[in-house]
């Protein structure tokens, strides 16, 4: 069995990525791993090379800035980093740079990847999400955030990323999934509240694009305010190896009153049954499990 990893990447220096922890944590479970370095001045390309690996293979992309609407620009950047897999490869294992694995789950993602090796109806594997919020202490768990993701997928190359580099998708069609045990730590909304609003601040771009009318009523903030959000809840468990240099050098405090909900009348409702039962209604899934 072979795999192959592959991510992209821009300004993981500016807006202070854990591209580093992200890569790192998939080596151990793949042969390679693709690094797409988009087109950027802020010593992007020589923090990979830091990592110092013979497994990745870095390739370069210029980033097409009139594709930014809506976030397309993503899913183009995830299908060139894609295009450079390996073709001996079996799966390919995506991993976005704010994303890390946690050594725990190598025995199960690995189990998962040979079991359903040989069955061509598996075209994905699906992954659990813990999305970290404010700080490394708290995690979201209302229905803002999604539950599942498909990160490892079938080197067929009819496969390509969806939406704003969502999921995956098959000419069009939802994948056919098997579920592992096996979470994916989000640290996207972990950064001091400066980088933070720099982050979103670019982010806008990435969805709004030169829409003139959204650019100018928008005003960019200076600092990202942790405390507006609708509920979050103690991370129990330990974080992955790769991540415990990064969270040493944490530079700010986030504390939250766990107990607080800002919930319409109708998530209030659906957030309490997901609670009581673990299933949550109505929730979009783009893939289906087998």
């Amino acid at each position: 069995m072979k795999v192959s990893g592959f991510t992209f990447v821009r300004n993981a220096v500016k807006y202070d990525y854990p591209v580093v922890a992200a890569i790192s944590s998939i080596l151990p479970l793949c042969d390679e791993v693709i690094v797409s370095v988009g087109n950027c001045d802020d010593g992007t390309l020589e923090l990979i090379q830091s990592i110092g690996s013979p497994k990745i293979k870095i390739t370069h992309s210029v980033w097409d800035d009139s594709l930014k609407e809506g976030g397309r620009i993503l899913a183009v950047e995830t299908d060139k980093a894609f295009a450079h897999v390996n073709p001996d490869a079996d799966w390919a294992f995506y991993i976005q740079a704010d994303e890390v694995v946690h050594e725990q789950d190598y025995p199960a993602i690995r189990a998962a990847m040979q079991e359903h090796l040989d069955d061509k109806r598996v075209e994905g594997l699906l992954f659990k999400y813990m999305h970290f919020f404010g700080s490394y202490d708290y995690i979201g768990d209302s229905r803002t955030w999604y539950q599942h993701e498909i990160r490892v997928i079938r080197n067929d190359k009819r496969i390509s990323s969806y939406r704003d580099a969502q999921g995956f998708r098959k000419e069009g069609q939802k994948l056919h999934v098997k579920r592992v045990n096996a979470s994916m730590y989000h640290y996207g909304w972990v950064k001091d509240p400066q980088t933070q609003a720099q982050k979103l601040n670019n982010s806008f771009q990435l969805y709004h694009g030169t829409n003139e009318e959204l650019v100018t009523n928008r005003v960019a903030i200076a600092a990202f305010d942790y405390g507006e959000v609708d509920s979050l809840a103690p991370f129990k468990g330990t974080h992955p190896e790769v991540m415990k240099e990064r969270i040493k050098k944490k530079n700010w405090q986030f504390s939250h009153d766990i107990s607080r909900k800002k919930f319409s009348f109708k998530d209030n409702i659906l957030y309490w049954i997901e609670k009581a039962t673990g299933k949550r209604l109505f929730d979009y899934r783009n893939y289906k499990v087998i």
